[in-house]
């Protein structure tokens, strides 16, 4: 099959950890080698971002970058990109003529808008994956939404003329249907993780004394960070790792300005930004991996920790609630309750048999469930099951919410 993959700002060859480079980049990356794994040739689109960019980039076998001119060759906000997706779609368009992929699967709903517009003029079957949704994002940070005002409108635009959309959880398909999207045009394919280089064996980072409370991710307000450093008063041998973010970033020093004004900065130490290959080993160094974001589209950091044998304290939100099984593997609180949050790790904490317990079984859920090649496998069910569709050999049924990893 030949698939293209178009991700208009999250390049599969980006630094991860940098504003707008994370999870997306992860998934496009990751799904693209293990659907060239099984067979596939699969090219992604992204965005030209540099003048010295060349056109195409091989990014693994079966596995091809292509850099499209759309804009300015400069690295540019994702935010600001909208302006230049109907270059896209018709640079798309024109490549796609001459050389049609099988099916294009489109990533972020700018993308979508991109890809649908090249599908109308070559009849390529399409599947979207949202990532976010504008309307989750509008709800949680209101006045600081920074997303053009066009996004919730394109979003339902996107989610109507796309031929599946391909949801990470059940919590977004309930999202969807709150948009008025058929339950028919849905499908349920996590996110998944690497459980090779994710794994309870390996290397571990020392990050000192214990018991550690590792929190990773970009270093934006929406991922909870000041939580869980309110949190620590209420636990009171614990310390604090915070990973994520460049020295100098308005965020991390207002999280440090927060720890001061709790009385917890001599008990939290930041890292900063750290490489992708250094994760896993900082992972392990932690006795608890401790997520709590405002909300969140589907959280790969939990199950990276997961993947590694470590317990996960996450906020009941997004995917959060596919993959975190309470009590079993770890445990889920209310997004912004610092007291809580500090109780459950306090508790958890106390317990070092709960914590190798949490962690065994988180371990095992991760490899069960999880792995590129069974999402990939997934994936491409639901790429057989549109271009079925297309050719009147079978139709689209029902999805109901909760219908991913179980």
């Amino acid at each position: 099959m030949r698939i293209a993959m178009v991700s208009e700002h999250a390049s599969p060859l980006a630094t991860i950890g940098g504003t707008d480079a994370g999870g997306q980049n992860v998934h496009v990356a990751a799904l693209s080698r293990a659907l060239a794994a099984r067979g596939h040739e699969v090219v992604v689109y992204t965005r030209r971002q540099s003048p010295d960019q060349p056109e195409r980039v091989r990014l693994a076998p079966g596995v091809t970058v292509v850099h499209v001119p759309a804009g300015p060759p400069v690295v540019l906000p994702k935010d600001d990109l909208l302006a230049w997706m109907p270059d896209f779609g018709r640079w798309l368009a024109r490549h796609w003529r001459t050389a049609p992929p099988d099916v294009a699967h489109s990533h972020f709903w700018m993308s979508g808008l991109a890809t649908l517009a090249a599908a109308r003029d070559t009849g390529v079957a399409v599947a979207h994956t949202f990532h976010a949704l504008g309307t989750v994002k509008r709800r949680h940070q209101g006045a600081a939404d920074t997303s053009p005002r066009e996004r919730v409108g394109a979003e339902t635009l996107v989610a109507r003329q796309a031929d599946v959309v391909v949801a990470t959880c059940a919590d977004e398909v309930s999202e969807l249907r709150r948009m008025r999207l058929s339950g028919h045009t849905v499908r349920v394919v996590p996110c998944g993780v690497d459980t090779d280089v994710f794994t309870p064996r390996g290397p571990r980072t020392d990050l000192g004394e214990g018991p550690v409370l590792l929190a990773l991710g970009r270093a934006v307000p929406r991922k909870g960070v000041e939580t869980t450093i309110r949190a620590l008063r209420y636990v009171p041998d614990a310390r604090l790792v915070v990973a994520g973010g460049a020295p100098g970033e308005p965020e991390l020093d207002r999280l440090a300005r927060v720890a001061g004004m709790y009385g917890v900065a001599d008990r939290i130490r930041f890292l900063g930004q750290v490489s992708r290959h250094d994760v896993p080993a900082l992972v392990r160094g932690a006795d608890v991996l401790v997520s709590v974001p405002w909300y969140e589209p589907f959280g790969i950091v939990p199950l990276e920790a997961m993947a590694c044998g470590v317990p996960v304290v996450a906020s009941a939100v997004g995917g959060h609630l596919d993959t975190v099984v309470p009590g079993v593997t770890g445990l889920l609180v209310p997004p912004r309750a610092p007291e809580v949050l500090g109780r459950a790790l306090r508790d958890l904490l106390a317990s070092p048999a709960l914590l190798t317990s949490y962690g065994t079984a988180a371990a095992e859920r991760a490899r069960a469930h999880y792995g590129w090649d069974r999402v990939a496998s997934r994936t491409e069910a639901v790429y057989d099951e549109v271009l079925a569709a297309r050719t009147g050999e079978a139709g689209m049924v029902a999805v109901r919410p909760g219908t991913g990893a179980a």
